[in-house]
């Protein structure tokens, strides 16, 4: 299946299933008055909004390349992920202040069937989430799904977490729901660093990976009339990148034999995965 398609099936999957979870959790949260239900509820409206941010991104991604954009769009699915990133630092704090004001204020919350239903829930719905998001994600490689399979593994994590204050609150040991609402918001904000340090790197350019450029380099040296590799660097554009190479030929070679060289080099490249084109500039020895 197409990844363009893959990841809007996604998304809409995702926004659906959350904004069903948000309604429920924050219903239970606030009738109760459960910190890390209320916390678990906000992180839902993340992530129905990391979502929403999924299915724009990967609809402006899968354009195809036109005048103003020779290289087509795909880096807008990592500006739309970093913009994800920004909302978990957001959530993370919310959830943040909101835990730690009920631990100071010693606030106590109503345990019911309905806390211990929700959760169970939402465990099941999210782990269901995750399994399928991840085999998608990896099939794919776009880092819009990878964002989004790391959220549904960390919300089973999180109302996990969540069941246990549950837990600890029939036993009247409130404290513990506050303790577990912090402890979300710094699983939150963690989740968000990740993200955007994954779009920073291929925003700002950053160049290939050592192993990589090592397998790079010495597929250019097995070609035969290359005297020296120069520089191989890359530029990401998307999920794919550009590699360029600067090599040496012997110095009296003719335009031909070197133009030759070169077009043999950027067919091998071109066979390495996510390789989307090569420019090689020929030197004389």
């Amino acid at each position: 299946m197409d990844r363009f398609i893959l990841t809007r099936r996604v998304a809409i999957l995702g926004i659906i299933a959350n904004v069903v979870l948000l309604s429920l959790k924050l219903t239970i949260g606030f009738i109760s008055r459960s910190q890390a239900m209320i916390a678990d509820g906000f992180n839902s409206a993340g992530d129905v909004f990391a979502s929403v941010l999924t299915y724009a991104g990967n609809k402006i991604a899968s354009r195809p390349e036109d005048h103003d954009h020779p290289y087509g769009h795909g880096k807008a699915e990592y500006i739309f992920s970093m913009i994800i990133s920004f909302s978990l630092f957001l959530v993370a704090y919310k959830i943040f202040r909101s835990s730690l004001d009920s631990i100071i204020n010693r606030q106590a919350f109503v345990i019911s069937f309905f806390l211990v239903a929700t959760a169970v829930i939402t465990i099941i719905t999210k782990l269901s989430l995750f399994i399928y998001t991840r085999k998608a994600g990896q099939l794919t490689e776009n880092l819009l799904i990878l964002a989004n399979s790391e959220d549904h593994r960390n919300d089973v994590f999180i109302t996990s977490s969540t069941l246990i204050g549950i837990t600890f609150g029939y036993f009247k040991i409130y404290w513990v729901d506050g303790i577990i609402g912090i402890g979300i918001s710094l699983w939150i904000a963690y989740s968000g660093l990740k993200i955007f340090i994954s779009c920073y790197r291929v925003l700002m350019d950053t160049d290939i990976d050592k192993v990589l450029k090592a397998d790079v380099i010495k597929a250019i040296e097995s070609i035969e009339g290359v005297d020296h590799v120069d520089d191989v660097t890359a530029k990401p554009i998307g999920v794919t990148f550009i590699i360029i190479v600067k090599l040496s030929v012997v110095g009296d070679m003719t335009v031909n034999e070197g133009h030759s060289i070169a077009a043999k080099v950027e067919q091998e490249l071109k066979g390495f995965k996510n390789v989307s084109d090569v420019i090689v500039h020929v030197n004389p020895t």
